[in-house]
């Protein structure tokens, strides 16, 4: 019984130094995985966070598992096409007070069915591509940035699954109607922005053909003027014509006949 006694304290004792040893070669793998400026920490789910890091760019050996994900407050200046593809398991990505100035097609490509919340606010966004939010679940922060109101951004806040919120704190700083400058999308939404290029060609259209009409008309009247004050010259020119004068001989013939 003391042998068995000492066998399952030796192997407890063993399982709980090989437990530690297996934590301490996790840990340490995670650490050496970070990237340079950024902390990692395991807290349901790997977080990373390279917030005031000065970084200028996203950085590209970001770990796999990363659940959490910080990159604000830095110098990021874009958005590489399929950075975060590796990143399958990315519910939070925040990427606020940078100096993004535009969101490319495939931005998200990899991540867009994960995420949960998207952080984009207080950046430099004015456009994006009119796919890069395709298939995006999150809520998406997009305010604070100087957004020009156009048609894309019309289709791409329609294709977002919580477009109303987000359209809501979109503020056009620039827009293709230029009375909208300054106020919400969702006043500028109202004019349908991607009918605007039909309604200017309609618009052209209905011009030219009034100008032509008019000078049509115009040639008419021109026309009818001037052959009406051809007629009243030739008139007044026959009636200016010297009468007929009766020859002697007519004259004799009348008066016999009388």
């Amino acid at each position: 019984m003391h042998l068995v006694d000492l066998w399952l304290t030796r192997s407890l004792s063993m399982c709980l130094l090989l437990q530690s040893f297996v934590l301490m070669i996790l840990c340490f793998h995670s650490a050496s995985m970070c990237p340079k400026g950024c902390l990692c920490s395991h807290s349901g789910g790997l977080n990373v966070s390279c917030s005031n890091a000065n970084l200028k760019e996203i950085p590209r050996d970001l770990p796999p598992e990363t659940v959490l994900l910080y990159l604000d407050s830095n110098q990021i200046t874009s958005i590489p096409n399929e950075i975060f593809r590796d990143l399958h398991q990315l519910k939070v990505l925040n990427l606020s007070k940078n100096i993004i100035e535009f969101i490319d097609e495939h931005s998200f490509k990899g991540v867009a069915e994960t995420l949960q919340m998207l952080d984009l606010s207080d950046n430099r966004i004015k456009s994006v591509h009119k796919n890069a939010f395709n298939n995006l679940k999150a809520r998406a922060r997009i305010a604070n940035n100087p957004w020009h109101c156009d048609c894309t951004l019309q289709q791409v806040l329609r294709s977002m699954a919580s477009n109303h919120d987000t359209a809501n704190s979109v503020i056009c700083k620039t827009s293709d109607i230029d009375e909208h400058a300054g106020r919400p999308f969702l006043n500028a939404a109202d004019a349908d922005l991607c009918n605007l290029p039909k309604k200017t060609t309609d618009y052209a259209m209905l011009v030219t053909m009034f100008g032509w009409f008019t000078m049509v008309i115009s040639y008419v009247v021109y026309y009818v003027r001037q052959n009406q004050e051809d007629a009243r010259r030739h008139l007044e020119y026959l009636k200016s014509l010297p009468s007929r004068q009766k020859k002697p001989e007519e004259a004799d013939d009348i008066s016999t006949v009388v």
